[in-house]
């Protein structure tokens, strides 16, 4: 441990936990205790974190932090204004580290905590959702669970005080991701007996806040580089993560919480929002439909990485071109605001130390398309109008990567030169699907016939869009275009 460290460890060892972190993984790593640490050295945070894994598997990651007295590195790439940049950290905001399946007494003590004020969490999905399980006194499996305990030995510690209550930030990538976090706490609560004083003691007394994030957190970098860093740091962090520069965190509270959290004061991209539907639909419209409309298109085109599709001279510019001609001016909100967030997005995608795979991307693409793309069609669909080049192109080569037959237990597609690619998705669609290519192709049907049944097919858009203004005419020229002359 150099000097430097050796004084933040003692530091950040006596202040008090005012975090309680349910997430060991590079993301929260990259983008919470980074901003926790942004605002230490600034002098505005003063706590700590306790930080605990949320399922056993996070044991090594666990283990491995403990050995580093809780420090490591976070290094900042890639792109600000056009210009590379690269920022180190060490980040020194945990003064516990713990895991709670062979310490759970170190867990059920935060209950106790007086200065415990905030659980910050990052357990996918699946790990916010319920799941029945007994009221054990040892180590409960799932996290609301945990947390239900956690709630209800605080309420007794404290006697129902109505100051110590928690208030919740949930990072899972699950909209209205924190009114799903209580709904769940209290399913466990009456799974387990617990009083309705204590239920009413949850609503009067915690917040569960609904928040967006967005960050790529890219992990530990490859060990080339990592050894090039170590030798010129003169010291090793098998903990060591990396990130992009952007960071957004947008959180559904009143923004006198940044009294007690002071991220935004720090300043950081934190807002505190009574409405987060304009940052979940930004988000979802223009950063997640771009890549949804791009993995399909750029596979069969033989193109592997969001960065070189942002690169080709024909399919860079048509991505960017139908986000703001088309797909901006169908969001309820300010041109401008939408403007300059598509100007972030595709920096972002320039990132020249990130390698996105576009066949990573590609995986599960029907559902995608139907959130993220479909609404903006549907906008045009709705207006009478016929739907615009560019978004007819992105459903076009979605249906063209769909083109798949079943071989090998997978289903597969080829590409415009021939190559073979494997198509992951739900399984019933992709049998529809290729049902209907094999039916196709048996009867000599031409190209029209079939992308109208693919457009009328509702299981998959739970709608029929095959008489939506232009849309087929528009499919089909691309398609023939695309192929050669040959459909």
């Amino acid at each position: 441990m150099t000097a430097e460290q050796k004084q933040q460890y003692e530091a950040v060892t006596a202040s008090p936990v005012t975090v309680l972190q349910v997430g060991e993984g590079n993301f929260l790593r990259g983008f919470a205790d980074w901003m926790l640490q942004v605002s230490k050295e600034q002098g505005l945070f003063q706590g700590s974190v306790a930080v605990t894994q949320p399922r056993p598997s996070g044991k090594h990651n666990i283990e491995q932090l403990a050995a580093q007295d809780g420090l490591y590195t976070l290094v900042v790439r890639g792109l600000e204004d056009g210009q590379p940049v690269e920022r180190r950290n060490i980040i020194s905001v945990f003064s516990q580290v713990f895991d709670p399946y062979e310490n759970w007494q170190a867990f059920t003590t935060l209950a106790g905590c007086e200065t415990l004020r905030f659980v910050i969490s990052n357990t996918t999905e699946a790990g916010i959702a319920y799941k029945k399980e007994p009221l054990t006194y040892g180590p409960i499996a799932s996290y609301p669970g945990k947390m239900a305990y956690l709630l209800y030995e605080r309420y007794i510690k404290f006697q129902g005080a109505l100051d110590k209550g928690i208030i919740f930030l949930p990072c899972e990538l699950l909209e209205r991701n924190g009114d799903a976090l209580r709904d769940n706490i209290v399913r466990y609560s009456l799974d387990w007996g617990y009083p309705d004083d204590f239920r009413r003691w949850i609503a009067s007394s915690c917040r569960f806040l609904n928040s967006l994030v967005d960050r790529i957190v890219t992990g530990y970098p490859s060990e080339d580089q990592a050894a090039a860093w170590f030798e010129q740091w003169s010291y090793s962090d098998r903990m060591l993560t990396t990130a992009e520069p952007y960071h957004l965190w947008a959180i559904e509270g009143e923004e006198e919480l940044d009294e007690l959290l002071p991220l935004k004061k720090a300043g950081l991209n934190v807002h505190w929002t009574d409405d987060l539907r304009p940052y979940q639909q930004r988000k979802v419209r223009i950063l997640n439909a771009s890549h949804t409309w791009m993995a399909p298109l750029g596979l069969l085109y033989g193109v592997g990485h969001v960065r070189a599709f942002m690169e080709h001279p024909v399919l860079g510019q048509r991505v960017q071109a139908t986000v703001r001609a088309e797909i901006i001016p169908a969001i309820p909100y300010p041109l401008d605001d939408m403007n300059e967030y598509a100007d972030t997005v595709f920096e972002r995608f320039g990132n020249p130390y990130i390698r996105h795979r576009l066949e990573d991307i590609a995986m599960n693409s029907l559902s995608k398309f139907k959130v993220r793309l479909l609404p903006t069609l549907s906008h045009y669909a709705e207006l009478g109008q016929s739907i615009p080049e560019g978004l007819a192109t992105g459903l076009a080569g979605l249906l063209r990567y769909y083109r798949i037959t079943q071989a090998d237990g997978h289903y597969e597609g080829r590409d415009l030169q021939g190559g073979r690619y494997v198509v992951r998705d739900n399984a019933e669609l992709l049998q529809q699907i290729a049902a209907i290519w094999a039916n196709a192709e048996q009867k000599e049907q031409d190209l029209r016939t079939t992308v109208e049944q693919l457009l009328a097919l509702q299981t998959l858009w739970e709608q029929d869009l095959s008489s939506w203004p232009g849309l087929i005419d528009a499919i089909c020229r691309w398609w023939t275009m695309a192929e050669g002359g040959q459909s």
